[in-house]
């Protein structure tokens, strides 16, 4: 039997978990600090897309263990 597709899942399932629960807790706490201080919404957004991409790229490392857990 075959349990690369089902291990391939579960490694973009959990990886995807954390990175999601990230970016939301971390656009509602920037939305709050713009609501707060309309004037520095520049700085807190070029500070979230930061953060945003660097969560995002544990999602894509993800990924690419799927992947290699399936095709390998």
């Amino acid at each position: 039997m075959n349990l690369a597709p089902i291990a391939a899942a579960i490694a973009i399932g959990l990886g995807a978990i954390g990175p999601g629960i990230g970016i939301g807790l971390l656009a509602g706490k920037a939305m709050e600090a713009i609501g707060r201080n309309p004037e520095a919404a520049p700085k807190i957004q070029t500070a979230m897309i930061l953060a945003i991409v660097f969560a995002e790229a544990i999602a894509i490392y993800a990924l690419v263990v799927a992947l290699i857990i399936k095709f390998v």
